[in-house]
């Protein structure tokens, strides 16, 4: 069993490399296009074309981490080597030349970001891949997991809470200095948090396996029906996410408006930021005293379908208090903090499922997949939203000066505008999420009950 000590390194682990991932998925475009003045649609074709190079980059890494041997085991040398590794790229992906302009901004705004995927799944698969390989299933294995995203969802809420406060609090009412010195402070706390999780963990040994070449993989990925329909699921969940979050910020700024704009969407953030937090630490474990986690699943869809659409209707009123947003605000957050730990407890199953359907246990395998898809959506989401904002021609383009601190950007924005940019970061979600649960209606089978029967058949092989 896995000591408090192991699973509190785990878990900080995750607060960092959620940090992390968190500014690069939610701050990226924004930072390049309204604060540095690229074009939306640039940043759009940008953040998607690296996220179908990861297509690629993902699978192989799932590949290499398989193969390795070391006297760190197979996951903590690669953990190790990505995270200091993309902590670099990190801050200087966020402290671009002031130099540099057109052409050239853009094209380091491509190369950097390219590298930062690049880095992160170098250390993402690895840990997620731990999972399976050190727990021994079952609840010690899901409550691991809840534990993790709970951590992910600290490091994830932190970021979303803190970070347009901090970024004027560094910079002043330069927003480009905050951003690079905000990257540089949270660069470093990523390599101290996963650094105590590489010298802590010590890894169980896991099943051998034969080592698949990439074509192998996605074939055997593939048979595992039940992977694919999760990590459907996860990119359609994670595209209605990612859409709204990358547009919030233009929400509060051009929409709801007002001179101290920033501050509204903190207090909004930070709101949301402790639902996320604590329906993944409580409201999840009381609901699974209740309820199976399919069922948990479908309540969690329809709340977020419900949170959406009140935020849509809410947009339409005077929105002169930022409180009356909390309204939608619970549903999606709640939703969302619950969801991100029911798709990493599913994937973890199909690792079981899939050795007993196709004679090959490959965790990094699969859970290359999660990060693959995860990025992926976020990369879809990114492109959406950049098409939403030169559609709408929401952009500034300019950094921010002691005389336009005072100035409210939403008095210039048109009417249509608005209605553009509040249908993309609701309909568009709603659709999706929609889909989803359809999709996972009629193909998810691992119930409760199904997985114990996979679990002994699983100890009886390993025996």
């Amino acid at each position: 069993m896995l000591s408090l000590k192991e699973k509190l390194a785990y878990g900080l682990g995750a607060v960092g490399k959620d940090m992390v991932y968190m500014l690069s998925a939610s701050y990226i475009l924004y930072y390049y296009q309204d604060v540095l003045g690229v074009s939306a649609v640039a940043m759009g074709v940008i953040l998607l074309a690296a996220r179908i190079f990861d297509a690629f980059n993902d699978p192989i890494m799932g590949v290499i981490v398989a193969k390795t041997k070391s006297k760190f085991g197979r996951f903590r040398l690669w953990l190790l080597i990505g995270t200091v590794t993309n902590a670099i790229i990190l801050y200087f992906m966020f402290a671009c030349p002031p130099s540099l302009d057109g052409a050239g901004l853009t094209a380091y705004a491509a190369v950097f970001y390219i590298i930062w995927g690049v880095t992160y799944t170098m250390m993402d698969i690895p840990y997620w891949s731990m999972i399976p390989a050190f727990t021994n299933g079952g609840k010690e294995r899901e409550g691991l997991t809840t534990l993790a995203r709970s951590c992910a969802g600290v490091g994830s809420a932190i970021i979303t809470i803190f970070t347009m406060m901090l970024v004027h609090a560094l910079g002043g009412n330069n927003e480009r200095v905050g951003f690079k010195y905000l990257a540089l402070i949270i660069a470093i706390l990523f390599v101290v948090f996963i650094g105590i999780t590489v010298f802590t963990i010590k890894e169980k040994s896991s099943v051998d396996m034969e080592t698949p070449s990439v074509g192998t993989m996605f074939k055997a990925l593939i048979n595992n029906d039940q992977a694919m329909t999760v990590v459907v699921a996860i990119v359609l969940i994670n595209c209605a996410v990612y859409i709204t979050s990358n547009l919030v910020i233009y929400f509060f700024k051009y929409d709801f408006g007002g001179t101290k704009w920033h501050y509204s969407y903190t207090l909004f953030n930070m709101f949301g930021g402790a639902v996320q937090i604590l329906s993944m630490m409580f409201l999840y474990t009381l609901l699974r005293k209740f309820f199976s986690n399919i069922k948990i699943f479908y309540i969690c869809l329809g709340f977020a379908i419900i949170g959406y659409a009140s935020l849509l209707c809410i947009a339409f009123t005077s929105m002169t208090n930022v409180f009356i947003l909390f309204i939608p605000g619970f549903f999606i957050f709640a939703a969302n903090g619950i969801l991100q730990v029911l798709t990493t407890v599913f994937l973890a199953n199909t690792v079981d499922y899939g050795q007993l359907k196709t004679g090959r246990r490959d965790e990094s395998v699969i859970f290359s997949m999660q990060t693959f898809v995860v990025k992926l959506a976020s990369g879809i989401a990114a492109f959406v939203a950049s098409i939403c904002l030169s559609l709408n021609n929401l952009q500034s383009g300019t950094e921010v000066t002691d005389a336009e601190a005072v100035i409210d950007f939403s008095e210039n924005v048109s009417a249509a505008s608005r209605l553009g940019l509040r249908t993309t970061m609701t309909i568009i979600p709603i659709i999706g999420l929609f889909i989803a649960l359809l999709w996972f209606k009629k193909k998810y089978i691992l119930t409760d009950k199904k997985i114990e029967e996979i679990n002994e058949q699983v100890k009886k092989l390993n025996a």
